[in-house]
């Protein structure tokens, strides 16, 4: 192929052609889906799944309530700080977008006039994954399974280069990890005191534990020790 030897035995440039080719060879209503998917429909998935995630933990309850939370917020915390650091990446690098460079491409989405290096789409959803992960292995692994299609996505838009997707994924996943136990450190206690909260446990676990400990103490009340231990004599 002519844009293949154009690009020379550059192993990123050939990849972004080889995926970047399927939206040629695929109809026009499939690379619309693939355009809403890849900038909108995968963000929107990774927000939904994490107020499963949170849905989840609150409605388990238990001990590790408020430490699952405080990881769950840190997860998009930890997303915008990666896009924070991203910024002076981006200025320092200041990489052009595979399409200025290179001819041929089938690029979805226009108006696409910042830098490339690296990829915000990535580096948004890999946190969230990961951070999801820490929180939650079920919905982690959905998480990172959702922001691997969505690096796939961006390539096969045109829109970036398969280098600045793992970028965006290293990025993501090194600030949430690397900051994760200071973050959880300051997290938790504040998230135990919302679960002390009459009104504001409720985001922690169904039945706060201000409301279990009023019933604990009323008349006639068993403790869940109590009650398991009649239970066997039963």
């Amino acid at each position: 192929m002519a844009v293949l030897a154009e690009s020379g035995s550059n192993p990123d440039v050939e990849l972004l052609y080889d995926i970047n080719g399927l939206a040629k060879d695929a109809p026009g209503w499939f690379d619309r889906i693939m355009e809403f998917v890849g900038e909108y429909g995968l963000l929107l998935a990774m927000v939904l799944l994490v107020l499963g995630c949170w849905w989840s933990v609150r409605r388990r309850g238990g001990e590790d309530a408020a430490p699952s939370v405080a990881a769950l917020v840190w997860a998009p915390l930890a997303a915008g700080l990666a896009v924070l650091v991203n910024v002076p990446i981006r200025g320092f690098v200041e990489r052009p977008r595979p399409f200025r460079d290179h001819r041929g491409l089938d690029v979805l989405v226009g108006g696409k006039t910042d830098f490339s290096f690296v990829s915000d789409h990535a580096t948004i959803t890999m946190a969230l994954g990961v951070g999801l992960f820490v929180a939650n292995r079920r919905f982690g692994l959905a998480g990172i399974g959702l922001a691997l299609l969505e690096g796939f996505c961006r390539v096969y838009m045109g829109v970036h280069y398969p280098t600045d997707v793992i970028g965006g994924f290293a990025l993501g996943t090194a600030v949430v990890l690397l900051l994760s136990p200071p973050a959880t450190a300051l997290l938790t206690p504040l998230m135990r005191a919302v679960e002390r909260s009459p009104r504001a446990g409720r985001l922690i676990r169904r039945r706060p534990v201000a409301e279990a400990g009023r019933e604990a103490l009323l008349p006639g009340a068993r403790t869940p020790v109590e009650s398991e231990e009649r239970d066997l004599a039963a």
